[in-house]
């Protein structure tokens, strides 16, 4: 009987260790959760979700998304803001010219041009670690995400026919 119980209590003690386990390990996040997580993120975030970009950034993807903090939103000039807020299409046009189909971590990064989702090519540079997209500096890199992965970026970049 008391083999059974130290048994028991062993198994106990054993299943509740791998639940605590399964407790502290965060859940894997999509891109779009991904940025909606990531404080520095929020202008963007509210962009994608006011656009209805969401469902699109939690497909399969996969999906690089290289997103400008706030304070790149707070560095566009207010008149060129205004004017590019009242067309939906232009501001999709802008946020889709941040992301780049497949799975692009800083390690795999090239030099040379990388379509985005918006049909237009944008200019990417490596140097040992230095990344840019553009004229954009990359300040954080490689938010992993299961359908891909989020770079942050210091500036908005500006898709050519917004130019």
């Amino acid at each position: 009987m008391m083999k059974k119980r130290s048994w028991l209590l062993a198994s106990t003690a054993a299943a509740a260790l791998f639940l605590v386990g399964c407790a502290s390990t965060p859940a894997p996040k999509t891109v779009a959760q991904t940025i909606a997580e990531t404080p520095q993120l929020s202008t963007l975030n509210k962009l994608i979700v006011d656009n209805g970009l969401t469902d699109a950034l939690n497909a399969a993807g996969p999906f690089t998304v290289f997103a400008p903090t706030d304070d790149a939103f707070k560095a566009v000039p207010a008149k060129a803001w205004e004017s590019l807020s009242k067309d939906k299409a232009r501001v999709v046009a802008l946020l889709k010219f941040h992301v780049v189909p497949g799975t692009m971590t800083s390690d795999n990064v090239r030099n040379g041009n990388a379509p985005t989702l918006n049909g237009a090519n944008v200019a990417l540079s490596k140097s040992g670690t230095f990344i840019t997209i553009e004229d954009a500096v990359v300040t954080t890199p490689d938010l992993k995400a299961t359908n891909g992965v989020v770079h942050v970026i210091d500036r908005v970049l500006t898709p050519p026919a917004a130019k």
